[in-house]
């Protein structure tokens, strides 16, 4: 059986407005820009995608199904701009056929600096998903998929997931495929049960998320068809197909004009079809329910699901992302006892520049190639992105009363 895992990342970041040395001012959000970012991707995306689930679900009579991890800072944008996107992601969740998977409220890279800040995030985009889809997620995201055995054994020891998600990088797995469940390996440092751990089969869903509409790909133009026989080659070799990507796949990064949403309106009926009565659709909460761990996934290091090496260097590669990061962190303290002395705005804000984006835009690798780095910062060099957010960093100091 070739089970099919599909796995949604929804993200919209806060942006900073220009901040300058001489603005003194505690307003460090472009909003207008963050609400026309936000309703352009709702139209190209969010809208016509989520609908178009809706009525795969609908028509497949509930075999199909999709599960999300929206960050805290999505919701966020949703409910204060887009407030129909929001009510379709409900919609969706009413069905039984999406899952809402749990991540940290501000898209942070928090578990490498703070575990209190992070477990902190944790609980607050938990109490999101409850309040605004009626689930308690049981499956864990982090940020950009980052992961390692230590966060494996600090979610283990949280006692709120069972599984969480990774990617499948070939350096750690070897001869081994991805299309199985594992588990991280126990060191006797921890009692707690081993959460188990659902892997990105990064080239199919690759496949989909960067390659679909390149015409150097041999494979163009890649139709459901095809891509359904890719699956159905797991059977014997594995027993689950972990698609993981951006929601933005649908529409804004492949656009409509690609045929990606043709693609997607005929793929469940394609992946039925090529092995009936065999292959099917799960949520991650069926997947760990109806198939068991394989063998250990021993993961020593961070790694992620960004650029070919699959590690932090997109975020933490260079000098001024570490100096960034470090003063951010070294603030959590004076910020969190400023905030119970009567700043109600100020652990908020500083939750904010948190978001991992802001230091994904300080990163200078290919930056003169033009390439997906460049693509998403709103900036014009990495150096610019640093300074911005230091002089915003250098304002929430002030506010903490930090010399």
């Amino acid at each position: 059986m070739a089970s099919v895992n599909f796995y949604f990342q929804v993200h919209q970041p806060f942006r900073l407005r220009r901040y300058s040395v001489f603005d003194t001012d505690p307003f460090y959000f472009g909003n207008d820009e963050n609400q026309r970012i936000c309703e352009k991707v709702a139209n190209k995306c969010y809208r016509p995608a989520t609908q178009k689930l809706l009525d795969l679900v609908r028509r497949h009579e509930g075999r199909f199904k999709v599960a999300f991890s929206i960050s805290g800072v999505a919701l966020e944008q949703f409910q204060l701009w887009t407030p129909d996107v929001l009510e379709l992601f409900q919609k969706l969740g009413e069905t039984g056929c999406c899952e809402f998977l749990g991540e940290t409220s501000h898209h942070s890279l928090s578990f490498l600096f703070s575990r209190d800040e992070f477990s902190e995030q944790i609980a607050l985009h938990e109490k999101q998903v409850q309040d605004l889809f009626g689930q308690t997620p049981r499956i864990f995201r982090n940020t950009e998929l980052t992961y390692s055995n230590e966060l494996a054994a600090h979610i283990a020891s949280l006692g709120r997931h069972d599984a969480v998600l990774c990617e499948g990088v070939d350096r750690l797995l070897g001869f081994r495929s991805p299309n199985y469940l594992y588990v991280p390996p126990r060191d006797g440092k921890n009692d707690a049960a081993p959460v188990k751990l659902l892997l990105k089969n990064y080239r199919l869903s690759d496949d989909i998320a960067f390659r679909f509409s390149d015409r150097n790909w041999s494979e163009w133009p890649l139709n459901a068809e095809t891509f359904a026989k890719w699956v159905n080659l797991i059977n014997g070799d594995g027993y689950v197909c972990n698609l993981f990507m951006d929601y933005e796949t649908l529409g804004e990064h492949q656009w409509q004009e690609t045929g990606i949403f043709e693609f997607l309106d005929v793929l469940p009926e394609k992946i039925f079809d090529v092995n009936p009565g065999v292959n099917d659709f799960v949520t991650p909460s069926e997947a760990i329910a109806r198939y068991a761990p394989v063998g250990e996934y021993n993961v020593p290091e961070m790694i992620s699901w960004a650029d070919t090496e699959r590690d932090l260097s997109a975020w933490l590669g260079n000098a001024m992302q570490d100096n960034a990061a470090a003063e951010l962190y070294r603030l959590e303290a004076p910020v969190k006892a400023k905030h119970a002395a009567g700043d109600e705005h100020i652990l908020e804000d500083w939750r904010k520049l948190t978001t991992s984006d802001h230091l994904y835009y300080m990163c200078t690798k290919y930056w003169a190639d033009g390439d997906v780095h460049k693509y998403f910062s709103p900036y014009d060099s990495p150096y610019d992105a640093y300074i911005n957010f230091m002089n915003v960093l250098d304002n929430i100091r002030k506010r903490a009363d930090v010399e």
